[in-house]
């Protein structure tokens, strides 16, 4: 057998070992990186990448139709609870046809922010009224195409979602609206999802099956228990909405006496494949939980300020020492550098002090710790055998021009923006060039799925 052909990016700085090097020559085969030469010159027929290189950032919690309704949901007043009530009529409207279209627009817009990865916390599963589809996954499939037109890798959490909320006296019964969300039984949704699994070629490269618990609102400890079981069996990355709202946790206290972590922590949901979403208002014993079994935070800055959610403890849960990943959850904006920033500024508002996050460690958030949190331990880093993922920021923007290059992690981290992006590499290929996806108008795309959506 032929061995593969190699392709060369030259990078005129990239990130390799936590450092920034010059002059970097990077060999790909087969959609992983064979080789890393430093301090070299621009080579005939390289692809030549110009400014700083970075590995692929994950976005590890995503609600992809959620984007419909950026700007739809500012012109009032309200709180968590109001937006929740405009989400639900957006999510109304779906259909596989307009999921798969929106999807692959807002997927196309991570590609142009530097996302390689996404983590789609997927709930919206059956016919408005809760009827299954012919096909039960025809959703989560719509889901899956989109990723792949995109051109970006899709880690699928199947999200299981029971109930209508959570008061001291018990669970309601989904509403109308959360009808479609719900499989009736945590076996219906165990016997769905495996369905979806079946191991193929292109599920290993391309796209992944996770599970999800929504929250415990909306799940029981004894479906949670189930979920557990089959995330173990799996060996599947498992996600939940934590601590997201005060009356989320008092809720739970008034019926359970536990807080939502420690509620998940009794079925055995805590584990280092776990990752907690928000995670805002949080008990020492809570954080304590986390770290003993490394669980992962996903915060969501640009959604959590949007919904007027609160500043998660990130500072404590640096100091013991819980990772943290970065998802753009309801697509208010979608830039994970803003994202990475916006932890170190609110934490600096929250704590009145300043570099408790070091801009090394906000890239980490977003590239490495992203794609492990969604099962992906072969992608985030530039290195050998890893997935080649490239990321390529401008530093002679109007935002980042007159960077030094030992400074340029912090120009990344602190000043760009999405819009500072160039180049785009996902196992290989090329995704954005110039700023430009290489496939798809995503700005007409994004325009004419929403307004199909939102205005038909």
């Amino acid at each position: 057998m032929m061995p593969a052909p190699v392709d060369h990016y030259w990078c005129q700085y990239a990130v390799i070992d936590g450092a920034v090097d010059h002059g970097v020559r990077l060999g790909v085969s087969a959609g992983r990186f064979v080789s890393i030469d430093v301090n070299t010159d621009p080579e005939p027929g390289a692809a030549r990448l110009a400014g700083l290189t970075i590995a692929g950032m994950a976005n590890a919690h995503s609600h992809a139709f959620q984007r419909a309704l950026r700007s739809r949901t500012q012109a009032d007043r309200g709180s968590f609870w109001t937006w929740r009530d405009l989400m639900y009529r957006a999510a109304d409207r779906l259909d596989p046809d307009r999921y798969l279209r929106l999807a692959r627009a807002t997927f196309a817009e991570m590609a142009l922010a530097g996302i390689t990865c996404v983590g789609e916390f997927h709930y919206v599963h059956h016919q408005v009224g809760g009827t299954p589809y012919d096909d039960p996954n025809e959703m989560g499939s719509a889901l899956v195409a989109a990723a792949h037109d995109a051109g970006i890798r899709l880690t699928l959490l199947d999200t299981l979602y029971l109930h209508g909320g959570l008061t001291a006296s018990g669970y309601a019964p989904p509403s109308s609206a959360q009808s479609r969300f719900s499989d009736s039984s945590a076996d219906q949704w165990a016997e769905r999802v495996s369905a979806f699994c079946a191991p193929s070629p292109v599920a290993a490269s391309q796209h992944r099956v996770g599970a999800a618990i929504h929250s415990v609102r909306a799940v029981d400890p004894t479906a949670m228990r189930a979920l557990v079981e089959w995330a173990d069996e799996h060996h599947a990355p498992m996600h939940a909405h934590v601590s997201e709202q005060p009356a989320e946790n008092q809720a739970c206290v008034d019926h359970f006496g536990a807080t939502p972590m420690e509620l998940l922590a009794s079925v055995g949901a805590l584990t280092p494949r776990f990752t907690a979403v928000h995670a805002t208002h949080l008990s020492t014993t809570d954080i304590d939980l986390l770290a003993g079994v490394a669980s992962t935070v996903a915060m969501c800055p640009t959604t959590e300020r949007d919904l007027g959610d609160g500043i998660g403890p990130t500072g404590e849960f640096a100091a013991r020492q819980v990772p943290m990943a970065l998802g753009s959850d309801s697509h208010a904006l979608i830039d994970l550098l803003e994202e990475a920033r916006a932890v170190e500024l609110n934490e600096r508002l929250r704590s009145t002090r300043r570099g408790v996050h070091s801009a090394a460690d906000l890239l980490t958030m977003a590239t490495t710790n992203g794609h492990r949190c969604l099962g992906w331990d072969d992608a985030g880093t530039i290195a050998i055998g890893q997935r080649a993922d490239l990321v390529t920021i401008s530093l002679d923007t109007v935002r980042t021009a007159g960077t030094s290059p030992h400074r340029a992690v912090e120009a990344a981290v602190f000043a760009a923006s999405a819009a500072d992006i160039t180049n785009v590499v996902v196992d290989g290929r090329a995704v954005v060039t110039d700023g430009q996806h290489v496939s798809i108008d995503v700005a007409g795309e994004l325009a004419s799925s929403i307004h199909e959506l939102m205005d038909s």
